[in-house]
């Protein structure tokens, strides 16, 4: 299985979650996994991708069919309540980013594209 998320064609809403972490797991593991999977029940779920380095920064992207979805995932009464857990005791700094994605090629594109670029002119 792929890290990488199977998204449809575009247009679709990137939540993109930028944070750093303050040390310690404190339950912290668990809580992901369990949103990973509350997420992926949720309407209008695509997808979602994450990484964390060493030292604490983490990137996750999850993927929603529209603005509405995204926002009515960011309500979850489970979710609400890991929100907190994480400005109380995970995070020491964190990011929220909404983007509408316009455009998205995979590596697949380019290899079979006429001119072996894909979507990377574009992009």
């Amino acid at each position: 299985m792929s890290p990488l998320a199977a998204t449809p064609e575009p247009p679709y809403v990137a939540v993109v979650f930028s944070s750093v972490r303050t040390g310690p797991d404190a339950g912290y593991a668990a809580t992901s996994a369990r949103m990973d999977e509350l997420a992926a029940q949720q309407p209008g779920y695509l997808g979602i991708e994450s990484a964390r380095d060493a030292d604490g920064f983490g990137i996750t992207v999850s993927y929603w069919a529209d603005e509405a979805a995204a926002a009515a995932w960011k309500q979850v009464a489970e979710h609400l309540v890991a929100q907190q857990r994480g400005q109380d005791v995970w995070y020491a700094d964190y990011t929220v980013r909404i983007a509408t994605v316009e455009r998205a090629y995979t590596r697949a594109d380019s290899v079979t594209s006429d001119t072996g670029t894909g979507g990377a002119e574009q992009g």
